[in-house]
């Protein structure tokens, strides 16, 4: 990316999930791939775990690494000992995700949850400090009240996307209806007369996931052991069509935006004045939903759980009189600085050779940002507090990078990687965590020719129930989007992404409102911290730096790989 695509006080174009399911980068503005929510729990999470994240399919005899002897190298047991007997994970988990909470890009969470980072650092005697990567909206966010008023009173599960306005601070009351039956110009142009001071059940705009209504909000392991035979299937293409025909209902008026793009579904909601949008995106599971955003939202909009949701629908359908109550507080403060935070300790011989521990730090905001990023945030933290107490004075300078706007397209460590060439063309070895936390079984080498022995050897001075359950990749392509790896890699800078155990990450806290500490596996989180650390080690008593060779050509299907790094254009919020 140019350097000139992340200089101060330019703000960045929004991607809108970028810990997305598939490594192919969505285009500019749009909506990261997904995994349908009809898609089978397996296959979706084989996606998150595998192509998601770049871990290549298992390519090396475990019989190459895996000891039968205890390690010889004494600094790796000490290593063993500090991560695995006297964990900080759960401690430093706590805070950051009940205390600090979900860090929403430069939202007011995510700017104290960087403050806390570089006290935490001080305290074990780090240095870390802010690194500017652009301009962001600064938008805080209140609470999100839901009632059902009529036909009856029930107070309903909801939560207001990212970025939307607010209610002002009043409680809105007001009609509930579906999007229009008739979508003609002269249909559609009745409907939005209609539509005005009402709350309308839509897909939410900008996200291309479903956009109900929906069959059951029963999960797939519930259907599959009580349900007839083929019922999952049976609701799972019901969901698909239901919710592709009521799509096809929705407005289409242009918006045309700042960067001169028209988008449809933005300008409707103003134009018509509608009192709210209420919108779902079912992951799964009972009262589980993904829950996104965007800074273009410019009415109220609020993600109501499937059973809510179709509630509502069900009401309107039926000619019933829904009518709800909302009072939703946000405050907008505009474009402001937005940083990464990264943290250092200096080699003492090689000091212009770089192993970096990578993890995204911003999240979605329904949730706390439990296992997307932040395990691999306290992983990563906890990975380099380990080293500092029993490995001091690495040879090598250990840089750990706490990025911002991953999920908005990898912004923050593509910033870096575009500001910083004299470091990411010295990268020895690195490590990304973003995928979840799970236990880290999966080591890929990414297209690098020269990394996997260098992998079989650090893996082979560990301890046994360390590395048993690992798997080592084949050699691939790149990683284009997934998460911050890519970032490197497109570079041809060896930053190597790691794959754990899934845990159900895809559907059930993967962007939703049910990513929170309970979720977090103590004894997976300790393990990866400490592998981690272990690597880190090896990688610096190393005696070679690692070459930056790389495949030219795709294993899967022979064409070409370009290792260009993508750029962004400049755009203001306004054009976002």
């Amino acid at each position: 990316m140019p350097r000139s695509a992340v200089r101060p006080g330019l703000a960045i174009a929004v991607v809108l999930a970028a810990c997305s399911t598939t490594s192919r980068t969505a285009p500019e503005g749009a909506a990261r791939p997904v995994p349908p929510a009809n898609a089978p729990a397996v296959g979706r999470d084989a996606a998150l775990a595998a192509g998601g994240r770049g871990i290549a399919v298992p390519a090396v005899d475990t019989a190459r690494y895996v000891r039968a002897t205890p390690p010889s190298d004494q600094m790796i047991q000490k290593i063993w000992d500090e991560g695995m007997q006297r964990s900080q994970v759960m401690t430093l988990a706590q805070v950051l995700f009940d205390s600090i909470g979900p860090r929403l890009v430069n939202s007011d969470r995510y700017n104290a949850g960087q403050d806390w980072l570089i006290k935490t650092y001080a305290g074990w005697g780090i240095t870390a400090g802010k690194q500017q990567w652009g301009t962001w909206t600064w938008w805080e966010r209140g609470p999100t009240h839901l009632d059902l008023v009529a036909p009856r009173v029930r107070t309903l599960e909801a939560t207001m996307l990212a970025w939307s306005p607010g209610t002002d601070g009043k409680s809105v009351e007001a009609d509930v209806i579906l999007l229009p039956d008739d979508t003609t110009a002269a249909g559609v142009a009745a409907w939005l007369r209609e539509a005005r001071g009402k709350f309308v059940l839509t897909p939410a705009p900008g996200i291309t996931g479903p956009g109900a209504p929906s069959p059951t909000c029963r999960s797939q392991a519930n259907l599959t052991e009580f349900g007839a035979p083929g019922q999952w299937a049976s609701d799972s293409a019901k969901r698909v069509q239901w919710s592709a025909a009521y799509r096809a209902r929705l407005p289409r008026s242009p918006d045309t935006t700042a960067n001169g793009r028209r988008d449809y579904g933005f300008a409707w909601p103003r134009t018509a004045g509608v009192a709210g949008i209420l919108s779902t995106y079912y992951s799964g599971y009972p009262g589980t939903d993904k829950i996104f955003g965007n800074p273009r939202q410019q009415v109220p909009t609020v993600d109501v759980t499937c059973e809510d949701w179709n509630l509502l629908y069900r009401l309107a359908l039926n000619h019933q009189g829904p009518r709800v109550r909302l009072n939703a507080d946000a405050r907008s403060l505009g474009e402001r600085p937005v940083f990464n935070v990264i943290a250092t300790i200096p080699g003492s011989e090689r000091p212009n050779e770089y192993i970096v521990l990578s993890a995204h730090y911003d999240s979605w905001d329904a949730g706390s940002g439990a296992t997307d990023n932040g395990t691999g945030t306290v992983a990563m933290m906890e990975a380099v507090r380990i080293l500092k107490q029993v490995y001091p004075r690495p040879r090598r300078t250990i840089i750990v990078g706490h990025w911002g706007g991953e999920e908005q397209g990898l912004l923050g460590s593509r910033a870096f990687v575009a500001d910083h060439p004299d470091i990411v063309s010295k990268v020895h070895m690195g490590w990304n965590q973003d995928n979840g936390t799970g236990r880290i079984v999966n080591l890929g080498p990414g297209p690098f020719t020269g990394a996997t022995d260098r992998l079989v050897a650090y893996l082979d001075e560990m301890p046994t129930e360390a590395t048993h359950a690992i798997k080592i990749g084949a050699i691939g392509a790149p990683g284009t989007g997934g998460s911050d790896h890519s970032s490197f890699q497109c570079a041809r800078s060896p930053v190597l992404g790691l794959g754990g155990v899934s845990w159900d990450y895809g559907n059930l806290t993967w962007h939703t409102n049910r990513d929170t500490f309970d979720k977090v596996v103590p004894e997976d989180l300790r393990y990866n911290a400490t592998l981690v650390a272990m690597l880190a080690y090896e990688a610096d008593k190393d005696a070679t730096a690692m070459p930056h060779d790389v495949i030219v050509n795709n294993p899967a299907n022979g064409a070409a790989i370009s290792y260009t790094c993508p750029t962004f254009a400049r755009q203001t919020a306004a054009g976002r």
